[in-house]
């Protein structure tokens, strides 16, 4: 080699000339993405009824035979044991032994036009009935937290593939480029089991993951400059950035650079965004009673009032997780007497003005409202390891959601479980099928709505789902 050659090393070389497998595969992985990342919002198939969706996931899993599922029968035959045929084949999480019937201690009324039956521990929500479509009959293929969150999220069990609000996010693209466009609000002692999975963007590109953002003290960290850094300056230094990373971009067809890109332009419009936005003291003395809110505080009433105002700024999608609804009754820190109850003080009253404000202020209209647990709970009273704390194990094949807003038939009841709430016995309703009629209401076919990824096409509802026309407005 000649000294006016020039001297290369292996990885520039390989670089260089393109001819290494890794730069092969990285060329085809990335030409895959960026098809798939050019149809960054792909249109609606029919007129959409909702623009927008508000998940208040009760995670844990509440209790439906407590506060919606009412059951005299099952009540009357409190502590008998199961009937025999029920547990032919069944399995449990922590059941053992042969079951005994458990009667729920809460005293039920029918409210509104609708007479949609609550527990006296949901007086607020009550009060909403005629908004309220009361689904019943839903059921799920989990009985395990974790999968079953991920399962409601994604539609499948398994991490790796994006959430319902990936799905929207992806779908609609963005109505404020100053917010993100899919945004997740935790409370409670812990977080979700299914942790990040749930609101994951999977392989859809990367700026339509869920956004967390923080209950108290800076809504995002890092999110400000370093102290004594001029704004100006920081300008300057993206602008540079942006610049390497495009130069970056072009040399190697990685899609993913560009959402890097994205995500810091985010971050600095958000700097000035945010701060207004997770000001609750704006609100008025009444709205933060309404809503039992404090400013400052970590809690799921303020987790509501910030999701309203996020909406109202065109956010498309807000998640918010409040933990503690796995009602064991292995203690009194998860028994259906104690800690039931004290979720419901939790969550009743802000879930209730939620709905409310979008009601009155027209948002309803356009926004789907889904609250809810990952599956349901037994008819029967757990007692694991003879416990006398009244409890009741997961269960997979009935469970209740509350569900309102653009598109939706409100002001009724659907479906129906046994005399024991055990089984559905009418209009079951499966989680792809939850999926596919949401999408449906937000203008898109679930058939259709897919994403190429590892040579096969992937969408929400898996290779199921039937949208339930019965739901429909």
């Amino acid at each position: 080699m000649s000294g006016a050659d020039p001297i290369w090393s292996r990885r520039e070389l390989l670089r260089a000339g393109g001819a290494g497998l890794g730069a092969m595969a990285l060329q085809a992985l990335s030409s895959e993405r960026a098809a798939a990342q050019g149809a960054n919002a792909p249109a609606t198939h029919h007129a959409p009824r909702a623009k927008r969706v508000v998940h208040l996931h009760m995670a844990g899993a509440p209790s439906q035979l407590d506060l919606f599922d009412h059951k005299p029968k099952l009540k009357q035959l409190d502590g008998q044991p199961l009937p025999e045929s029920y547990l032919q084949g069944e399995r449990f999480a922590f059941i053992k032994g042969h079951p005994k019937l458990l009667g729920s201690p809460f005293e039920f009324a029918r409210h509104g036009q609708s007479g949609a039956e609550f527990s006296t521990l949901l007086p607020h929500l009550a009060k909403q009935a005629d908004r309220l479509l009361v689904a019943r009959s839903m059921r799920t293929t989990q009985f395990n937290h974790a999968p079953a969150q991920i399962y409601m999220a994604s539609g499948h069990e398994r991490i790796g593939r994006p959430s319902f609000g990936s799905w929207t996010a992806w779908g609609l693209g963005s109505a404020n480029h100053d917010l993100p466009t899919y945004c997740v609000l935790l409370s409670g002692r812990y977080g979700p089991d299914g942790g990040a999975s749930l609101w994951s963007n999977g392989f859809l590109p990367g700026v339509h993951q869920g956004v967390r953002l923080r209950g108290e003290g800076s809504p995002v960290l890092h999110l400000a400059d370093p102290e004594g850094l001029a704004r100006e300056s920081r300008r300057a230094q993206l602008d540079t950035l942006a610049e390497l990373n495009a130069r970056r971009r072009d040399a190697l067809g990685d899609p993913e650079i560009a959402t890097r890109m994205a995500q810091y332009e985010l971050a600095w419009r958000m700097q000035a965004s945010v701060p207004e936005l997770a000001d609750l003291s704006r609100e008025s003395a009444t709205t933060l009673a309404r809503y039992g809110a404090e400013p400052g505080a970590r809690s799921f009433a303020n987790n509501c009032l910030l999701a309203r105002r996020l909406l109202e700024r065109g956010v498309r999608f807000v998640q918010l997780h409040h933990w503690g609804w796995d009602s064991h009754g292995t203690s009194p820190d998860d028994d259906l007497a104690t800690s039931l109850p004290r979720r419901c003080l939790e969550t009743d009253r802000p879930s209730a003005a939620l709905l409310e404000d979008l009601a009155q202020s027209g948002l309803l209209e356009d926004t789907l409202f889904v609250w809810g647990g990952e599956f349901g709970r037994t008819p029967m009273n757990e007692e694991r390891d003879g416990s006398k704390f009244l409890g009741r194990d997961h269960h997979s094949h009935a469970f209740t959601l509350l569900l309102s807003g653009g598109g939706l038939k409100t002001g009724q009841t659907w479906g129906a479980t046994d005399e024991l709430g055990y089984k559905v016995v009418s209009d079951p309703v499966s989680v792809h099928d939850l999926h596919a009629t949401l999408l449906h209401c937000l203008g898109f076919d679930h058939e259709k709505l897919v994403h190429r990824s590892q040579g096969r096409d992937f969408r929400l509802t898996d290779v199921e789902g039937t949208v339930v026309r019965g739901w429909l407005a």
